[in-house]
């Protein structure tokens, strides 16, 4: 399947600062791909450069098979959506009035901010000016203009941080919904249950370097340590490891009747992070 977005060997300089080092991936359509790393690794440097917002120092980067740069036109727009922390929306009007000028803008029916609203949980707020929302509400609201128009690419830059638990549950079954009709999702955010949750594939970038990509389920298999964790009847627990010594002890302990629960010990994403970098996602 050809890729939606391919990047090689990106590079980023401000000034004497090094923002991306020769970073390397691929996306295929309708794939949720999960960007993970602390703030200032360059996360947010790579969507500016794939939507046409800066361009690189060095390396290529390629959207829909044609040069990032190309995003800039008016054709190439259409075919993605954006969130990011810049919101853009009319401070002095309604959250309805705002999506309507989007509507217009992109000569959609004005059903479709009925949809957009549905989306983020917001019909029943649609009348609040949007100088009176909450940071939560104003994210939720840049997400139902990113989405509006159906886009086959979405970039998502922390798209849950400020929301409530179920506010974001509400966000990830509607990301889920477009993901199976065929969008392909790059997503950052700091919230490692929300990756795992969503993402076919992560990377994690750090200091502008891509240290591991691959799927999350594969990561915490290459990171495990091979041990479980056995909790006996009487409250003990004993942590074991994959061998003939640790198979003989439950074995034992089975035959006794007197394990209560057995789990694997594997590590969380962030824990890998940890591992790798040697830094928290923060």
């Amino acid at each position: 399947m050809k890729a939606i977005i391919e990047v090689q060997n990106l590079q980023m300089k401000f000034g004497k600062e090094e923002a991306l080092k020769n970073v390397s991936f691929s996306i295929k359509k309708g794939e949720i791909f999960g960007f993970l790393g602390p703030s200032g690794s360059g996360k947010t440097t790579t969507i500016k450069i794939l939507t046409a917002q800066l361009t690189q120092t060095n390396g290529q980067a390629f959207v829909f098979a044609q040069p990032a740069a190309e995003m800039s036109k008016v054709k190439n727009k259409e075919k993605f959506g954006i969130l990011t922390d810049n919101s853009g929306l009319y401070q002095r009007l309604s959250i309805e009035e705002n999506l309507l000028l989007y509507c217009h803008l992109y000569n959609l029916p004005e059903s479709t901010v009925e949809e957009a609203l549905a989306f983020v949980n917001l019909q029943k707020d649609r009348k609040k000016r949007v100088n009176q929302l909450s940071k939560g509400m104003m994210q939720r609201v840049i997400l139902a203009r990113t989405i509006m128009h159906k886009p086959p690419l979405l970039f998502l830059d922390e798209p849950t941080s400020a929301l409530d638990p179920v506010n974001a549950q509400h966000i990830y079954n509607g990301l889920r919904q477009l993901n199976e009709l065929g969008t392909t999702i790059f997503l950052t955010t700091h919230n490692m249950a929300e990756a795992e949750l969503l993402c076919d594939r992560i990377a994690f970038l750090h200091k502008g370097e891509i240290r591991e990509i691959d799927s999350p389920a594969a990561l915490k298999t290459k990171y495990s340590d091979q041990s479980f964790t056995i909790e006996l009847e009487n409250g003990e627990q004993h942590v074991v490891h994959n061998g003939e010594q640790g198979a003989t002890q439950v074995m034992e302990w089975m035959k006794a009747s007197r394990v209560s629960r057995m789990y694997s010990n594997e590590p969380t994403l962030g824990d890998i992070f940890v591992q790798l970098t040697g830094s928290d996602l923060k």
